[in-house]
């Protein structure tokens, strides 16, 4: 691996391991409202001065330690989340040759009441057309484009519109918030009118069937953690490396032990009471 290599190697590392290990300062809010959390010996003073706590023993250390695991482990995931999508946006700046502000989509919606206020909403990257310097690439991302858009059924006249990609990056999707997913759909309508072909990429397989299914409906692009069947079509990895230019499976699978041995240190913080 050259010096490039190697640099660029850390970064992207980084900017995966960086939000996980905030999960290791994580300390449970118990409905208190604390911005840093609640310590073990503020919960025990807290429980046992609730004569009803008290008796039924919750102020046992070790329900401090299941509270702060329940938190923590959303956390985890939600950390997780967020590096992805740094990671993904950066292999995009990196490989498209795009600046930070090209990779980054944003529109605005009014909001309900008497005051003109506007809303801004976003989605995690973006590949505008015209921004792409690589003509081969571009030629890449156009057919895929064009190809992903026939097979959702999107009308022939919108698809010759399309003048980019915007992507929601997720680590997994198991919630039945029908609200998030709501204002996906939203985005996804939105997408659309500003030229754009919207994608969920995500980088497991855990992505529950029937929000699966409604977000194909509503023509999103779903783009999955499968590998190794030269599918970029379905496959988050491979259109990155066939289509973007980028292996990122071989980034993982050369940094698998250094993350493992990350959230390996996390887990066991989160499940203990000791606070050291």
């Amino acid at each position: 691996m050259t010096l490039d290599h190697m640099n660029k190697n850390t970064e992207y590392l980084n900017l995966i391991l960086d939000p996980i290990r905030v999960c290791a300062r994580y300390k449970p809010k118990l409905g208190q409202g604390a911005s840093s959390g609640i310590a073990l010996k503020e919960f025990q003073a807290m429980y046992r001065t609730d004569h009803f706590y008290h008796w039924m023993g919750l102020d046992n250390p070790l329900m401090y330690a299941a509270h702060k695991a329940a938190g923590g482990m959303t956390s985890v995931y939600r950390q997780i989340g967020i590096g992805a999508e740094r990671l993904f946006r950066q292999i995009l700046v990196d490989n498209l040759g795009l600046t930070e502000e090209d990779v980054i989509w944003s529109y605005e919606v009014p909001e309900t009441g008497r005051r003109k206020v506007t809303r801004k909403l976003s989605l995690d990257a973006r590949i505008p057309l015209d921004k792409v310097q690589d003509q081969k690439k571009k030629e890449k991302i156009s057919q895929w484009i064009q190809t992903t858009a026939r097979a959702l059924g999107v009308d022939q006249r919108i698809i010759q519109s399309l003048s980019g990609i915007v992507f929601e990056v997720r680590q997994g999707y198991k919630s039945k918030d029908s609200k998030r997913q709501n204002a996906d759909l939203t985005n996804a309508a939105t997408a659309y009118t500003k030229t754009y072909l919207p994608c969920v990429a995500v980088l497991s397989l855990q992505i529950d069937t029937d929000i699966a299914l409604r977000y194909t409906n509503a023509k999103w692009v779903l783009l999955k953690g499968s590998f190794g069947q030269n599918d970029p079509y379905t496959s988050v990895y491979d259109f990155l490396n066939e289509i973007i230019g980028y292996n990122l499976v071989t980034f993982f699978e050369r940094n698998s032990t250094v993350i493992q041995h990350e959230v390996d240190l996390i887990l066991r913080s989160l499940l203990t009471t000791d606070e050291k």
